[in-house]
């Protein structure tokens, strides 16, 4: 679902019209009224039908966007998001990961929530990627990576201040991060032999001591680590020269020390077809890689291309999952 008051609504209505003749099928978890009256106020032709299964909902597919309903408390206002429905959107976060779980739907797919709004509502975890981990039984082994065709990366802290990001980052942390990406890589994206390159923290990666040593301390002891494992890591790069061209072919995935030193690159290479993919987990779960984005929210103008590339590599990495041995 998704926050209501965001674009969520509108990428689901445009990912249908964009898949409905394709081999690849998703379920909405929403309020189909919600959708209804959407896809009138925005001039979609996308016939809305309840279904009871997602086994329904495969059948469905082709002639309406299917939608197991999860009813609104209050009627949505584009760009106002309400904690009066933040029971709704976490109910539909819960009911798509038991429908994963389950091996019901193949993966989940989620569109961006309101933090602010969730945790007027006693909401009690950073966002969507703690969460899935705790309904999981993951908590602790989730990593987050935004991928695209351009770029991976993957950031060692995450939802912190940059003070915060610092003065928490272990080695060990990093150890954890790299191993679960290379694992991941290995399973799901079929790479054999994944190649990491791991990111300083300080300018021109510390510049010998100079600007800092938390390359020698912290992130040269856990390449060693990851060496010593068999991962071809290699590292520490200087942040400022590891994402051009040249230097993005020679690794398949960036490992990052903070939340902004991953993020800001690809979404400047690739900020439409990014993917948030939550790796550690026992099910598939990716996302767009933009937020809600109020500001634009009932106007007919969102882009679905983040949504669509979601839900394509979504479909890619649970059909290889489905492949591999044991499942």
């Amino acid at each position: 679902m998704g926050d209501p008051a965001g674009i969520g609504g509108e990428l689901s209505l445009k990912a249908w019209l964009a898949l409905r003749a394709t081999d690849l099928t998703f379920v909405a978890l929403d309020d189909p009224v919600r959708l209804e009256r959407l896809a009138r106020d925005l001039g979609l032709a996308v016939p809305v039908r309840v279904v009871a299964t997602t086994a329904e909902a495969q059948q469905e597919f082709r002639s309406a966007l299917p939608v197991l309903p999860v009813p609104l408390a209050a009627i949505p206002m584009p760009g106002r998001p309400d904690p009066a429905n933040a029971k709704a959107v976490i109910a539909s976060i819960e009911q798509a990961t038991k429908l994963a779980v389950s091996g019901d739907a193949g993966a989940v797919v989620t569109n961006p929530i309101n933090k602010a709004a969730l945790y007027q509502a006693g909401f009690a975890y950073p966002g969507h990627t703690e969460y899935l981990a705790d309904l999981t039984g993951a908590t602790g082994q989730q990593i987050m990576m935004l991928a695209s065709p351009m770029l991976r990366v993957v950031p060692v802290t995450v939802h912190a201040s940059l003070r915060d990001s610092i003065a928490m980052l272990t080695t060990d942390m990093i150890v954890a991060a790299a191993r679960t990406t290379a694992a991941a890589l290995r399973h799901d994206f079929g790479i054999a032999s994944p190649r990491l390159a791991v990111a300083g923290l300080n300018p021109h990666a510390g510049e010998q001591g100079a600007l800092g040593t938390e390359e020698t301390t912290l992130v040269q002891p856990a390449i060693d680590i990851l060496r010593a494992d068999g991962i071809d890591v290699s590292g520490p790069w200087p942040p400022d020269t590891m994402f051009t061209a040249a230097a993005r072919a020679r690794y398949d995935v960036a490992i990052c020390m903070y939340h902004d030193q991953a993020l800001i690159p690809l979404k400047t290479l690739d900020m439409d077809h990014g993917v948030n993919v939550t790796l550690g987990l026992p099910i598939v779960r990716t996302s767009p890689d933009h937020g809600t984005a109020f500001d634009i929210a009932g106007k007919g103008i969102a882009d679905a291309t983040s949504l669509l590339a979601a839900l394509e590599l979504a479909g890619a990495l649970a059909e290889r999952r489905v492949a591999r041995p044991g499942g």
